[in-house]
């Protein structure tokens, strides 16, 4: 899975998310059909990793789920988080901003990302999500290593 990923993540081969959409999708309806989501939001990366990048893997994911999508969050340029230490990745400044936080005012909301490593990037997506006024917020993640 380990080299899966980095040949989908880190060497471009977006089409590569095919393979996860039948999983990804039964994931979803197992663990949070009944939850009643009101958007999707995948992690995003900064414009500088996007460009890199050339697509948002997290984005390509909730692209399989049945809801609306909104991306409001921003996310300030940082060293990726693969080359940080555990320590470094659980003590890092949170990198989020909301743009619109009128549009997820009492809204159930459902972070999509492809990788759980500690938490700290959903958390932290998270609590802005939830200090700007969502009423709750989920995450479903790819991979959890």
């Amino acid at each position: 899975m380990k080299e899966l990923l980095a040949t989908f993540k880190f060497r471009g081969d977006a089409a590569l998310v095919e393979v996860f959409q039948k999983d990804f999708l039964a994931s979803y309806k197992v663990n949070y059909l009944k939850e009643k989501i009101d958007f999707v939001i995948p992690i995003p990366l900064s414009p500088e990793r996007l460009y890199e990048r050339g697509f948002n893997q997290a984005k390509l994911l909730a692209n399989f789920l049945p809801l609306p999508q909104i991306d409001i969050l921003s996310r300030t340029h940082h060293e990726k988080q693969s080359k940080k230490s555990r320590q470094e990745r659980l003590t890092a400044s949170n990198v989020f901003s909301i743009v619109d936080s009128s549009k997820i005012m009492n809204k159930k909301i459902l972070l999509i990302d492809d990788i759980y490593t500690t938490g700290s990037t959903l958390r932290h997506a998270a609590n802005v999500l939830k200090g700007d006024g969502a009423s709750s917020v989920f995450s479903l993640t790819l991979i959890r290593s």
